[in-house]
């Protein structure tokens, strides 16, 4: 009863009239609903202000930010507010169709051009999430140096905390300081894995959930190829529009190394052995 009137509040305030709410998936962190209203559909994603404090608005200013460049379909962000400490994000609803016969060919041509912008430091002007866990944004100068201080080391952390032992060798982060692309940062999605796309009305891909900073691009592609759902095609056609620095497959369980730390935190010891794997490797 609490959630439907939370509903409505948030239907009313946003003058959204006779809506009927249909729950939608929505992941473990937030509950998500589908609005549909006089004025039209739209997404609303609900979760605990205390909680999560400032996980929509961070959400947010990374959708906003891919979107800014106009190269890949993002929905559009209508509000972010908050009712009875319940936070919540009102977004365009997307309507969907089956792929189009250049889907992945285009996918791959987009991810190319959103990862052609740069920004002069690495970072984001805010932290953000990755799935429930913080994700610290502060800027740096090197690829290296952020992707030790700002993604490795939180998560090596907090690992360490919950009690798993990663045996991390004391040549570990200068031998990966040595094998990192000296890259301009890129505008990446940030947790691209085959549940944070869409396929929008057109038959082309929408991205959704973003862990958005400007980092080394090659961790989009890592992600992409952790958990597969992304067909060769798309990663052929990006190389072609935006060639990778050589001996990128020696590199791909480097960058998977951060997103298997987040699962190991977030799930459990069934991710430590791929974890040790990839530390042991780079020791």
């Amino acid at each position: 009863m609490l959630e439907n009137k939370t509903l409505d509040q948030i239907a009313e305030e946003n003058k959204l009239t006779i809506p009927k709410f249909s729950r939608l998936t929505g992941g473990d962190i937030n509950e998500v609903f589908l609005i549909t209203s006089d004025s039209g559909k739209y997404v609303i994603k609900l979760n605990s202000a205390e909680k999560f404090p400032g996980m929509f608005e961070a959400e947010k200013a990374g959708l906003q930010a891919l979107q800014e460049p106009k190269v890949i379909d993002v929905p559009n962000v209508l509000r972010v507010g908050e009712i009875d400490k319940t936070s919540y994000l009102l977004l365009e609803f997307k309507e969907s169709a089956a792929k189009s016969s250049n889907f992945w060919a285009d996918f791959g041509k987009q991810m190319a051009a959103l990862h052609k912008n740069t920004s002069e430091e690495f970072g984001f002007h805010q932290d953000n999430y990755i799935g429930s866990l913080p994700q610290r944004n502060n800027a740096k100068s090197s690829a290296a140096d952020f992707y030790i201080s700002e993604r490795l080391e939180p998560q090596i952390k907090l690992a360490t905390e919950k009690g798993y032992d990663l045996d991390i060798g004391k040549s570990f982060f200068s031998n990966i300081s040595a094998i990192i692309s000296d890259e301009k940062p890129a505008l990446i999605h940030g947790d691209l894995w085959g549940g944070n796309y869409l396929v929008n009305a057109n038959g082309d891909p929408c991205l959704i959930d973003p862990a958005t900073a400007f980092a080394p691009r090659e961790m989009d592609l890592a992600m992409m190829k952790l958990f597969g759902g992304f067909d060769k095609e798309l990663f052929e056609v990006y190389q072609e529009e935006f060639p990778l620095v050589s001996g990128l497959e020696e590199r791909i369980p480097l960058w998977q190394l951060y997103y298997l730390l987040v699962h190991l935190n977030l799930f459990g010891a069934g991710y430590r052995p791929q974890v040790a794997s990839i530390i042991k490797q780079f020791s």
